[in-house]
């Protein structure tokens, strides 16, 4: 018999979805949008003292060189040429804050995570440092002061690794968020790798002027930031530079979004008043507010949406951020052995169908939107005698769709036109118990498609369009139309308030737990 011959597909596109707890390196087929194959590895978390999150970035770069290498693998056991790959997108997990030494392509400290507690006292000193009646970095940024934000980390590293002062004096030292460090190393790191970032990104670093599209000379000045060490910004679709090694040698890389971002846009919220709420880690609910900037009055942050080519608009959108959503799943994993995998916790939930009055609010990094109380702690309560490991599990849940309940209420403010359904996607939403109690907890329906790796969708969409790639299309006409699923709600309305109204309770009885007098505080 004949060998087999590869099959002939259309122009492919790859994307490197890196994340807070994994990297996947996903390959779609440009014209229907089909995913073909795609391999995931978990990334490390490390907590060296109470509060910081840390990873080490040469682990993150070598999962997305194993990702790509192993997709590669597997789409030839499938048969399919790799040649047939024209472009590669990123998407990554936002505000993670790396810097490494130009010279040597080594990082000089590890990356300091989104979720990281440390600059706290960071914060307070800046914030003192603002008049009341004119907050120029929530003007210019969109952003609330907070140590989520890139900026306050990177102060943070500035002030206390001897290494990078070194650095920076002798003009070897290089700033990123993890798109930076992933297309600098990939591109060629020391041999001519591309320094640079995407807009998306850049609007998370605190330090960028979302009406001028570039880093503002204040806000570096305000935070002590050298211009020097930062990335070029472009836009989320352009040709970046091409890959230097590996199976995707000569592919070109040109997309380029924050994971959220890269949500919107693979959820094909092309529109103003349209929004996408995605469970990671954390949980965050985009919405589309087209080419003008809306600022909340309900604790919202208003961040670039995207801009799709160097020649096209900007998109703005409003963004609700949960900062635990799949965190605390883990959480109930690692720290607590309540179950083996992830999975598992569907099962534990399944049977007792209810949390029997036991509410967990997980503000293990303080609380995001709308409260931005970085002083609030994790905290379950409402346990009696009766309160098992399944009625955690359960309430476990239902936090990270309460969570979502707040955001999705303050946004309904925020824009004046509710939500008339909800589309979501990310890992958790595989979890049937979990939507169906999202759209309880709503009370709007939850509609989620077929193939929930919309992040990883929208970097290759990016990607493919980028001229000089030219394989996808995002007119609306040539957007394959994609298949959902739908959860209606099926408690009263009554019943689904109770449980909403006994939920804030506990968020308050959560807020104002540490004090400057906190041992926890004492952190140098």
């Amino acid at each position: 018999m004949a060998a087999a011959e590869k099959a002939v597909w259309g122009p492919l596109v790859g994307a490197v979805d890196q994340g807070t707890s994994s990297t996947r390196f996903l390959v779609f087929n440009s014209k229907t949008a089909e995913l073909l194959s795609h391999h995931q590895v978990e990334i490390k978390q490390e907590f060296p003292r109470e509060g910081w999150v840390e990873q080490d970035p040469k682990e993150i770069l070598h999962s997305v060189c194993e990702c790509v290498e192993k997709t590669c693998e597997k789409l030839g056991q499938l048969n399919i040429d790799i040649s047939n790959i024209k472009a590669i997108g990123v998407s990554n997990q936002r505000e993670t804050t790396v810097v490494w030494d130009k010279s040597t392509g080594e990082p000089l400290y590890n990356a300091v995570v989104w979720l990281d507690l440390r600059t706290q006292s960071t914060v307070e000193s800046l914030s003192k440092r603002i008049p009341g009646n004119n907050n120029f970095v929530k003007s210019k940024t969109g952003l609330p002061l907070s140590t989520y934000f890139s900026a306050v980390k990177l102060r943070w590293i500035l002030d206390n690794v001897r290494e990078v002062q070194k650095a920076v004096k002798e003009n070897r030292a290089l700033f990123g968020t993890v798109d930076s460090w992933l297309i600098w190393s990939l591109t060629g790191g020391v041999n001519g790798g591309v320094h640079c970032t995407d807009v998306t990104n850049a609007s998370r670093t605190m330090l960028f002027n979302i009406h001028s599209l570039e880093w503002d000379k204040e806000l570096c000045e305000f935070f002590g930031i050298p211009m020097e060490i930062l990335p070029n910004v472009r836009s989320s679709s352009e040709i970046y530079g091409l890959m230097k090694a590996g199976a995707l040698e000569g592919v070109p890389i040109s997309g380029c979004l924050g994971d959220q971002s890269a949500a919107l846009v693979g959820q094909m919220c092309f529109q103003d008043g349209q929004a996408k709420n995605t469970y990671g880690t954390g949980c965050f609910l985009l919405c589309n507010t087209g080419r003008k900037c809306v600022f909340s009055e309900h604790g919202l942050l208003t961040t670039v949406a995207y801009k799709l080519g160097r020649d096209k608009p900007v998109f703005y959108a409003l963004e609700g951020s949960v900062a635990i959503a799949g965190a605390v799943i883990r959480w109930l994993r690692d720290n607590l052995g309540i179950i083996k995998t992830s999975e598992e916790i569907e099962k534990l939930a399944k049977e007792v169908g209810t949390s029997y009055g036991c509410y967990f609010v997980p503000a293990f990094s303080g609380l995001y939107a709308p409260y931005w109380d970085p002083s609030a702690r994790g905290i379950i309560c409402g346990l009696t005698q009766f309160t098992n490991k399944c009625h955690i599990a359960f309430a476990a849940l239902e936090a990270v769709c309460f969570q979502t309940r707040e955001i999705l209420d303050a946004m309904n403010r925020d824009c004046g036109i509710p939500l008339r359904h909800l589309q979501v996607d990310g890992g958790m939403t595989s979890n049937k118990i979990l939507m169906q109690l999202q759209a309880d907890i709503l009370y709007i329906p939850v509609v989620k498609p077929s193939m929930p790796e919309t992040t990883a969708l929208g970097a290759a969409m990016a990607a493919g369009a980028a001229e000089g790639v030219g394989v996808w299309s995002l007119e609306p006409e040539d957007l394959s139309a994609v298949t959902m699923e739908r959860f209606e709600p099926q408690i009263n309305a009554e019943e689904s308030e109770i449980r909403y109204s006994t939920w804030k309770k506990a968020v308050m009885k959560s807020m104002g737990w540490v004090t400057t007098q906190s041992p926890e505080s004492g952190i140098p």
